[in-house]
């Protein structure tokens, strides 16, 4: 069994493979965790990309709720997992909390809190505007609300542990090992061309994400990689107490908003959509400047506060911002996770393990037809145009 690709859902999946004696190798063309499961924000928590009630109103209440459900239980598997191998990743449950940027958004959020404590019965609270103020030091929100569910962890930390535990129990790992060919010798038998040599494999399971890369022409067709950036303070205790107290995770209900939380050696992480673009050295520089900015907007107090990290990273965005999974061609695939991965994706690298293997196990985003999107072939030259469209958004919504 060969795995293509080395971030959550490839790691995942060569772990549970491994755990149940199949022999396993995983190709990484670069370093495993390199791309967007190594570059996040570490943020762990329930939910989709839509609200409740947007899912709802496009696919109908059951679909809605199941969707909703799968995320949280990727959420305990994460958790699960992380306690079972020990994994050292500093894995915590400290609670999302979604902030209404406008007072025009309350209303919308609020009935997306009525919508999940109604149909799911969600241990989610709403904050009032003096609410949010006794939890972070802002005067920007206008309320919110809190999923005691959300979970945050160092995303290395956990990658490295997925890996190291997969190898334990036998999966081969190889980096800087990129898949040049896939050729079909029968049924679900290929040969897997590589930098490093030709493998075959009687299964082949492709946890690629939106790389631009290699022979996965019919998923980058589906797939648009949008660039997410992150700063990260020197660490800052004594003014963190104060502005951030409950160390929750943190989401603006902008387009062009921010998630952050605090590390567990008390430096802030803080990130955003910034610009609609690639992420590169230039970029992530110019992207840097603008969430700071953003920073001492939105809290203030933490202006003077050094910044000591800043990258960038892409997130696999699709049409209707729902991930993908299923078999295409003879080739099994999971990715398309759309700014929501951590949990989605290495729960799937489970949940694959068992549908490569042949046992009866839901896939939870199997799609009776996924098509490409129109006039896209992998370049993705309509970006400045989508963040032009939102920015209008936000400036009216």
């Amino acid at each position: 069994m060969v795995v293509v690709g080395g971030g959550f859902t490839g790691l995942s999946a060569a772990l549970s493979l491994a755990r149940k004696g199949v022999d396993v190798v995983l190709l990484e063309a670069g370093r495993i965790h390199g791309e967007a499961s190594g570059r996040n924000g570490g943020h762990c928590s329930p939910g989709t990309a839509q609200g409740l009630v947007d899912l709802t109103d496009r696919y109908g209440l059951d679909v809605a709720k199941h969707h909703y459900q799968v995320y949280t239980d990727a959420v305990d598997y994460v958790e699960r997992i992380v306690a079972d191998e020990r994994i050292d990743c500093d894995f915590t449950r400290r609670g999302k909390l979604k902030l209404a940027s406008k007072e025009s958004h309350v209303a919308g959020m609020r009935r997306n809190f009525d919508a999940l404590r109604k149909h799911l019965d969600a241990p989610v609270e709403w904050l009032s505007a003096a609410d949010v103020k006794r939890e972070l030091a802002s005067d920007a929100f206008h309320g919110g609300m809190l999923d005691t569910r959300g979970g945050q962890m160092h995303m290395g930390k956990f990658s490295t542990g997925l890996a190291t535990t997969a190898a334990r129990y036998g999966a081969r790992i190889f980096e800087h090992a990129a898949v040049t060919q896939l050729t079909n010798i029968g049924g679900d038998r290929h040969r897997v061309t590589t930098a490093k040599g030709a493998i075959e494999a009687d299964r082949v399971l492709l946890a690629t994400g939106c790389s631009n890369h290699g022979p996965f022409g019919w998923w980058q067709r589906r797939i648009v990689p949008v660039g997410s950036f992150v700063i990260v303070t020197e660490p800052i205790t004594p003014l963190l107490d104060i502005a951030l107290p409950k160390r929750r995770n943190y989401v603006t209900s902008l387009n062009f908003g921010n998630y952050f939380r605090v590390t567990a050696d008390d430096r802030l992480v803080w990130g955003g959509r910034a610009r609609f673009a690639r992420s590169n050295p230039a970029s992530d520089r110019k992207s840097g400047k603008i969430l700071k900015a953003s920073l001492d907007a939105l809290l203030p107090s933490l202006k003077d506060a050094r910044i000591d990290y800043c990258w960038g990273g892409l997130v696999e965005a699709t049409a209707d911002r729902l991930p993908s999974a299923g078999k295409h061609e003879g080739l099994y695939y999971s990715m398309a996770y759309s700014g929501h991965g951590t949990q989605m994706s290495t729960y799937m690298g489970d949940v694959m393990c068992d549908i490569v293997m042949g046992a009866k196990r839901e896939n939870p985003w199997h799609r009776a037809e996924w098509k490409a999107l129109p006039g896209y072939v992998g370049r993705e030259w309509f970006l400045p145009l989508v963040g032009a469209y939102f920015r209008f958004k936000d400036a009216v919504s």
